[in-house]
């Protein structure tokens, strides 16, 4: 694909031209072409509706496909697009210059098919086949990969292989049109934090305060969030509790993750805390606050175009040991349409999948930070969303943090 032209960031993301949606699409699907050609495959079935999304810019029902398996597209190195779609939902897609052929989709899930899972799994074999052998023939990957449609492809003689790592690596970097929505749609979720602290009040429960968060976002036409991370007070340590029906009191500390899916269908993803009812920190949530605030910003400085995965997790921000056990799930992860690669493990569980490669130019890359001490009272969960420009990281989300609590 032909080199992006330099660009000045400031002045892309305050661009107040309407997004080009059209040119996303087309820049995603050569992005994926570009991916199975590079691994000499001919072409990708995608179950996954984010992969769908990406590669064509078709959604229907986004949620309720991610379990229920009744939609999906395939995609060739070269050649005609397909998508697979629900009978009562190819209006869905008009308008949508990717994809030249719909045609009904054939799902094996139990739950839809019942016991008849594999005579569909095989004319779902079959029907792939032609395509495949449409578009020359050759390897074809699966983004997901369930049983029978492996052993329904088998019969077939076809070549099956796991295309999850061509999805990954193919939206992984971003085209400028790309980051301009992503800032659009980062900026919808910043306003639904904004809400949230507004009306947030001693006396609130958590599931208050994110029925309050939940409604900006769709007000200003998010989608969904996928995680309820949201606590307060004693339940903000350890980490990955889950909104509850706590009442807060005043001085509480709040600590949440946004994970909110926005308007252009991106993963909108920061985090903050704060204490209840505006209080003066104490003086341990503040030093909680400033081990948080120094753990991003010196994690964010270190990011540039060429830089090793492994090297930047050796070289990442060292937590003081009493809050080395209650770390984060991982030191910064990529962001897109959901938490995308790379993830960037800390030092101490490299046994546990860390891998290497580069941040590459364009990348966007969310900075995690949670700080608790093991047996604590209180935690400080904060993130931010960076853009990898030739010139160095570019901090993308215009939610302020605490100053006054350094």
């Amino acid at each position: 694909m032909p080199d992006m032209p330099a660009v000045d960031p400031h002045a892309l993301l305050s661009d107040p031209a309407p997004i080009d949606e059209a040119a996303i699409r087309a820049y995603r699907l050569d992005r994926v072409r570009a991916a199975l050609a590079a691994r000499d495959l001919a072409g990708i079935v995608l179950w996954d509706p984010i992969n769908i999304r990406y590669a064509t810019g078709s959604r229907n029902m986004q949620v309720w496909t991610m379990h229920a398996l009744c939609r999906y597209a395939f995609v060739p190195a070269e050649g005609p697009v397909v998508l697979f779609e629900l009978g009562s939902s190819w209006h869905l897609n008009a308008g949508l210059e990717t994809i030249d052929e719909i045609r009904p989709a054939l799902s094996f899930d139990y739950m839809i098919v019942g016991p008849r899972g594999e005579e569909f799994a095989r004319r779902w074999a079959r029907e792939i086949a032609d395509l495949l052998h449409s578009a020359g023939g050759g390897r074809l990957a699966l983004d997901r990969a369930d049983l029978p449609l492996v052993r329904a492809l088998d019969a077939e003689g076809v070549d099956s292989v796991d295309g999850k790592g061509a999805m990954e690596h193919a939206r992984a970097v971003k085209s400028l049109e790309e980051i301009r929505a992503f800032k659009r749609s980062l900026e919808a979720c910043e306003g639904a934090v904004g809400d949230m602290r507004a009306a947030l009040t001693p006396g609130m429960t958590e599931q208050q305060a994110l029925g309050h968060l939940l409604r900006g976002i769709v007000d200003r036409g998010g989608e969904y969030p996928e995680t309820r991370l949201l606590t307060s007070g004693p339940r903000t340590n350890p980490w990955f509790q889950e909104t509850a029906d706590r009442v807060m009191q005043a001085g509480d500390l709040l600590s949440f993750d946004t994970d909110l899916i926005g308007p252009y269908g991106f993963y909108t993803d920061i985090s903050r805390s704060w204490t209840v009812g505006e209080t003066r920190p104490s003086d341990g949530q503040r030093r909680l606050y400033d081990l948080s605030r120094r753990q991003i910003d010196h994690n964010m400085a270190l990011l540039r175009p060429g830089l090793a995965f492994l090297d930047y997790s050796d070289k990442s921000f060292q937590l003081p040991e009493p809050y080395i056990a209650n770390r984060y799930a991982d030191v910064a992860h990529g962001c897109g349409l959901g938490v995308e690669y790379p993830l960037i493990w800390y030092k101490e569980d490299a046994d546990w999948g860390a891998y290497d490669g580069v941040f590459e130019e364009n990348m966007i890359v969310c900075l995690e930070s949670y700080v608790g001490a093991t047996g604590g009272p209180e935690g400080v969960k904060l993130e931010q969303p960076v853009w990898i420009t030739a010139g160095g990281p570019v901090l993308l989300s215009d939610y302020p943090l605490e100053d006054s609590y350094a």
